[in-house]
């Protein structure tokens, strides 16, 4: 089989699970590294005719990294699109089996189960309110029904606007100072927060600046994340 992967999270399931199926990534796939396949754009502008001349089986992507016109470009060109949709760690897990077992034919991996054990292990924190930007200039926040607020809910952090009618609502930074969190948490991707760009946006709350690779993404980083997750958190809390 040969397989195009337009999200980086999925390029790294399928590599460390049967790497000799990739023949085409985005140029935004950097885990594992050495990754020795195609490059064909990023994940919101692929080269549709790069893929294409790729040949490929099967092109895998997710509803809310990819946009509907280049897949449906794929589609009308007679190739094979499986979409993944992911909203919590159970869809996640779900959608990975779908994947490499369902779609690729392949055993269910061991770092699979190695993954669903750690995150059925975890020890979470005292509950604590937590405004979780992703985005500045403007601010936008995690909102309701997202796979990384499903994944701090599970380490004990409460996102404030978790019931917000938004997935990532945009809101003022005045109102996110004011709306009772207790801490920030800062992931260094889709936005690149550190500890000079961010922090200082939110002087009354401690911030823990995390991997938004162990936040956001599913795959093989889902073994580790329970644990690079909680060290940050219980960092940033003293």
């Amino acid at each position: 089989m040969r397989v195009v992967s337009l999200v980086p999270s999925l390029t790294e399931a399928v590599a460390a699970t049967a790497p000799e199926l990739l023949v085409g990534v985005t140029d935004w796939c950097t885990h594992p590294s050495g990754l020795g396949a195609a490059r064909v754009g990023g994940t919101k502008n692929p080269d549709v005719a790069a893929v294409l001349a790729l040949r490929p089986d099967l092109v895998i992507a997710n509803e809310e990294e990819n946009r509907e016109p280049d897949l449906a470009a794929l589609r009308a060109a007679g190739t094979e699109v499986l979409v993944t949709e992911v909203r919590s760690l159970e869809q996640g897990l779900e959608e990975l089996e779908r994947l490499l077992v369902g779609a690729c034919g392949l055993r269910r991996p061991r770092w699979l189960d190695e993954a669903a054990d750690a995150w059925s292990r975890v020890r979470p924190l005292p509950e604590v309110p937590a405004v979780v930007p992703v985005w500045r200039r403007p601010w936008m926040v995690l909102g309701r029904d997202t796979f990384a607020g499903d994944l701090l809910s599970r380490l004990g952090v409460r996102n404030v606007y978790a019931e917000d009618r938004e997935r990532y609502p945009r809101v003022p930074l005045d109102a996110l100072r004011a709306g009772g969190a207790r801490l920030v948490v800062l992931p260094d991707e889709p936005y690149r927060f550190t500890a000079t760009d961010g922090p200082e946006a939110f002087p009354e709350l401690p911030a823990a600046l995390v991997s938004g690779r162990h936040l956001t993404w599913y795959g093989p980083s889902l073994t580790e994340a329970p644990a690079v997750l909680s060290a940050a958190l219980r960092a940033a809390l003293g």
